[in-house]
């Protein structure tokens, strides 16, 4: 699965402003985030859909990220995250 190009990233901008106001996030290319030092978010694109993998632990998840509903999964989930420090 290769990384998510600009005209994907495009359709996720809406999700990618939400993201990039979060505090403790770091956007350190378009759609590749940071927390502290630490890789934390990044998209791909697929035949089957968007995907964002996270750092919500210590390992990479795969959220779908194709729907509005799949998106504010993930972003619920970052939130949560990023509360638990």
């Amino acid at each position: 699965m290769r990384h998510a190009k600009d005209e994907h990233l495009d359709r996720l901008e809406p999700l990618l402003e939400e993201l990039r106001a979060l505090e403790g996030l770091k956007e350190k290319s378009r759609g590749v985030f940071y927390r502290k030092s630490k890789a934390f978010l990044h998209f791909h694109d697929d035949p089957t859909g968007l995907y964002a993998d996270a750092r919500l632990d210590t390992d990479f998840e795969r959220f779908r990220v194709s729907t509005q509903a799949e998106r504010r999964t993930l972003l619920a989930r970052v939130r949560a995250a990023l509360a638990a420090g």
